[in-house]
């Protein structure tokens, strides 16, 4: 054989090189055995779905389970009977509803939570009897060849439970109750308030379903409740006010210039009661208090009865002047006055009435400092030098004369009188009685001399005079005696007497002696008892302005004799003793002029008249004596 280029190139066969293949049998044959195979395998099955078809026409065809259970071959009444046995969630699924230490618990079932196993077989039968061969083929091979799990059906009716939590709340639903408080007369009693509580159902249902649809074998589950508070939260702290109120009877008391107790004076717990008064308050945020109060202004008018015997004038300070260190030296320290303070006592009781602890109440009183304290300096007050003095003499008086003469002219030893200020012999002087220290004496009453307390209180007041003459002072007021007194004309002779006379009868006038201190300087006085020479003394300090003071001689005009000596009877007497209460005197009008010249020159005159009645000698003797008429 010739070779050929490979390539494009033609090649040419010859009729030779065709000679006649025999034919493979089998190329006939397999087609033939394919084709018998498939007509009988289809035989076969038909045959195997016709074989099944009437094995499970009524039963349950195989790889068939519900809820985990194989129900291959089982009828349609045993399969419902096997789940129904099977399934138990519904009667051992135990819920737990808790509200605090409270429970209640149910289970699935309870609930409404049921297993509807003819429904779930229904599902299970229809695979593999649908009617249509081709599907229910598939459907069993399918079951067969993998198995198939149909899920139960379980139902669950809401309404069930709500019905379970409905009767729950029932135990739990409650209104929310105020605080309530009663007060009748004496008596105080209080309930405690309480929040409102109510089951909310819904949102307490909500956490069930999630439960009961995950097939949650059991819980405990909160129930959720709404609370309400109340408006009026508590009552037993104003119930414990008025208990405190109410505790006892308030004691008013308060002391006297001394530092002893004065009262009590008592307000009751009836009074207190009746008083109290409770009202429900606003609190701003939607809330309410019980609050009491008491108002205790009642008592206002029964505190201003009693103000008037609490009064303390204030005591000014009295003073010496030391003429070495012109200074004031203290004889006797100020006093602070008070007075009633009625609101502010009202409020202490105000404050007190709640106090269970103390139920004693001191009174409350404003406190007036006194005009001249004891840090006050004599430069302060223009007190720099002597500008005055008078003495006069009581030799020959009684012992109980000397006493009261003491007792007036200590009133006066420190005394200040400020510029513009009028002196009062009376005010100063006080009470002349024995709780105050005078004693019985002789005294001129009605143009007689008699015995009284206070017999030498105008030796003082005749000094005083004297000295308030020779500074030059304008005298408002003074009076002369009824007759002239040998006393007071010692020194600085006639119608130089300065009487006073203390009167309770509006009828009857008091006497009294004042001058004004006319200069812009404090005026200090001073006044001593000179035993040596019988002598009482007034001292007058302050600074002089430059007046000038000239006592001239008196003027004595209308001179009349003593009348006749007049005898007494006196039972106390023994025959034969006398004793003189009076001596006479001749009567006569005096006149005193005084000039005084300011440091300008000026010059001004002043007149103290007195008209002096004759006197006679008055002699008490014993009863029986031929003397008396």
């Amino acid at each position: 054989m010739s070779n050929y280029p490979v390539g494009n190139q033609s090649r040419y066969l010859r009729a030779s090189d065709y000679e006649p293949t025999p034919i493979n049998p089998w190329l006939i044959r397999l087609p033939l055995l394919a084709l018998m195979s498939g007509v009988l395998i289809v035989l076969i099955l038909a045959g195997l779905w016709a074989a099944l078809r009437t094995q499970y026409a009524d039963r349950i065809v195989p790889g068939m389970s519900a809820y985990g259970v194989d129900l291959s071959g089982m009828t349609r009444e045993q399969a419902i009977v096997t789940l129904e046995a099977q399934f138990t969630y519904d009667d051992e699924a135990v819920f737990t509803f808790r509200d605090g230490d409270r429970f209640w618990q149910m289970t699935a079932g309870e609930l409404g939570v049921s297993f509807d196993a003819a429904a779930t077989i229904d599902e299970v039968f229809a695979s593999g009897h649908s009617g249509n061969p081709v599907a229910d083929l598939v459907d069993q091979a399918g079951a067969w060849v993998s198995g198939r799990d149909v899920a139960p059906i379980v139902t669950y009716d809401q309404n069930v439970t709500v019905e379970r939590l409905l009767a729950i709340a029932e135990e739990i639903n409650r209104p929310a109750q105020n605080a309530t408080l009663v007060f009748d007369g004496t008596d105080v009693s209080t309930a405690p308030s309480a929040t409102g509580r109510t089951l909310d159902i819904t949102a307490t249902l909500n956490q069930l379903d999630s439960a009961v649809l995950n097939f949650t074998t059991g819980t405990e589950l909160p129930l959720v409740v709404n609370e309400t508070p109340p408006i009026i939260w508590e009552a037993e702290t104003t119930a414990n006010q008025i208990r405190a109120a109410l505790s006892g009877p308030l004691q008013l008391f308060a002391t006297d210039l001394d530092g002893s107790t004065l009262g009590p004076w008592t307000v009751s717990t009836d009074q207190i009661a009746a008083l109290l008064h409770v009202q429900l308050v606003d609190n701003g945020d939607g809330t309410q208090r019980y609050e009491t109060s008491i108002d205790m202004n009642v008592f206002g008018d029964f505190l201003e009865t009693l103000a008037p015997g609490l009064i303390r004038v204030p005591q000014n300070a009295r003073f010496h002047f030391d003429e070495a260190t012109r200074e004031l030296e203290v004889i006797q320290p100020s006093i602070a006055g008070r007075e009633l303070d009625v609101q502010g006592t009202l409020a202490l009781l105000q404050d007190a009435v709640f106090d269970r602890n103390n139920r004693t109440v001191p009174m409350a009183f404003h406190f007036i400092q006194p005009q001249y304290h004891e840090n006050l300096s004599a430069a302060e007050l223009g007190i720099t030098e002597l500008v005055s003095s008078s003495r006069s003499f009581y030799a020959g008086s009684s012992e109980n004369r000397r006493i009261n003469i003491a007792q007036s002219a200590a009133r006066f030893d420190g005394v200040i009188v400020a510029p513009g200020e009028e002196f009062s012999y009376n005010k100063i002087l006080g009470d002349i009685s024995p709780e105050e220290g005078f004693v019985e004496g002789f005294v001129i009453v009605g143009g007689r001399t008699v015995r009284g307390v206070g017999g030498g209180v105008c030796q003082v007041s005749t000094t005083a005079f004297q000295a308030a003459f020779h500074a030059g002072f304008p005298i408002t007021e003074r009076w002369a005696h009824g007759y002239r007194v040998g006393y007071y004309e010692t020194g600085e002779g006639v119608g130089m007497d300065a009487v006073i006379f203390q009167s309770d009868d509006p009828a009857i006038p008091s006497l009294d002696m004042r001058f004004i201190n006319d200069t812009p300087y404090h005026l200090l006085i001073e006044t001593s008892i000179i035993p040596a020479e019988d002598a009482v003394e007034f001292r007058f300090y302050s600074t002089h302005d430059g007046r000038q003071v000239i006592k001239h001689e008196p003027i004595i005009t209308g001179e009349v004799p003593q009348n006749p000596t007049i005898y007494e009877p006196n039972s106390d007497l023994a025959p034969g003793q006398q004793l003189q209460v009076d001596w006479g005197v001749d009567g006569a009008d005096v006149t005193v002029r005084r000039t005084i010249i300011d440091a300008a020159g000026n010059e001004r005159e002043d007149n103290f008249f007195s008209h002096y009645i004759p006197w006679q000698n008055v002699i008490q003797v014993a009863p029986g004596d031929p003397r008396l008429g």
